[in-house]
């Protein structure tokens, strides 16, 4: 019996219908709501860092942790949109 799945299976069953695909349909969507609001609020994190910190470290921790958000609201997004086709 094999315990490890081969490559090709992994693929089939990435590519049924997507990461989400056992979610319902309304749950993905506050999933795209709250990969909005992270990328939303590392911009405005950004443009606010640029604007009121001075001081060079808190201002690239503040950036770092803002690239962070964006970061993983990006990669819930790109699992929004492989979910689509439901």
């Amino acid at each position: 019996m094999r315990n490890i799945l081969s490559s090709m299976d992994y693929v089939t069953m990435l590519s049924a219908r997507g990461p989400l695909a056992n979610m319902h349909a309304l749950d993905v969507m506050w999933v795209s709501f709250y990969s909005i609001g992270a990328m939303l609020l590392s911009v405005l994190m950004v443009a606010a860092t640029r604007k009121w910190v001075n001081n060079g470290c808190l201002s690239m921790v503040l950036r770092f942790l803002a690239f962070g958000i964006f970061l993983i609201g990006s990669i819930l997004m790109v699992l929004v949109i492989l979910t689509w086709p439901n």
